[in-house]
């Protein structure tokens, strides 16, 4: 019979854990997650219960579907919640979020999560730059990926944002990753676009029509490190305007 839940004895020696939820056909880890106590289940049982579509819950249903059972693993346990925080941030980096159901990365992932020998030189000996333009700065740490293409890199900065009226006073984006200028953009036009947000309701977003800003190129490369709050969640960072 399986196990769906914890003994109190059980979960008092476990304390802080991190576990992985695995593809029993594939051995494909699809989720890492962290708590206490029963959260380890609370997946499968949300899955079964209730009618919520993620794609964390539909692989659940679908390995459901071929009979079979998720495997679960605690990989470590016996932590305290700031451990049990370090060790999942770090396994998820590992994975990567493209082969995970997980929606957002680690916790602090941003800020010390996997670099580059380039990277970490270029994010803490990178000089901090002096902004005398109206920009905006906008944030693509969950979207940058290391050798993508220009292309991409535009697709990416450029919306879609829930963002205010002050982005008529910026002339430029700076897209922005682990506190670096990636590129500059001059913004030719802002424009509105449906969108849905986390609980599937539309919201009006923004994007922006631009190009690569030639007179702007000495930025890239900068750290705005100090333009930016530790920790915030606002992906838009507004500079002189």
């Amino acid at each position: 019979m399986a196990i769906t839940a914890f003994s109190p004895a059980v979960i008092e020696a476990l304390g802080y854990y991190v576990y992985l939820l695995i593809d029993p056909d594939t051995d494909e880890i699809f989720y890492i997650g962290k708590g206490t106590g029963n959260r380890i289940f609370a997946h499968l049982n949300e899955a079964v219960s209730q009618d919520t579509e993620t794609v964390k819950l539909d692989r659940i249903r679908a390995i459901h579907a071929r009979g079979k059972v998720v495997r679960h693993i605690i990989q470590r346990h016996g932590l305290t919640e700031k451990e049990a925080f370090e060790v999942e941030a770090a396994l998820i980096d590992f994975v990567g979020l493209t082969d995970l159901t997980n929606r957002v990365l680690g916790h602090h992932s941003h800020d010390r999560g996997a670099m580059t020998i380039t990277e970490v030189v270029a994010a803490y000996d990178a000089p901090q730059v002096l902004i005398t333009e109206p920009v905006i700065l906008v944030i693509i740490n969950r979207l940058y990926q290391r050798g993508m293409s220009a292309d991409d890199l535009y697709e990416v900065t450029c919306g879609n944002w829930h963002i205010g009226k002050r982005r008529n006073k910026a002339d430029y984006v700076f897209a922005v990753s682990n506190s670096l200028i990636r590129q500059v953009y001059r913004v030719q036009r802002w424009f509105p676009v449906q969108a849905r947000n986390a609980t599937a309701k539309i919201q009006t977003r923004w994007r922006f029509d631009g190009q690569i800003a030639p007179e702007m190129q000495h930025y890239v490369g900068g750290s705005v490190a100090n333009y930016i709050t530790l920790g915030a969640q606002n992906p838009i960072k507004y500079v002189n305007c």
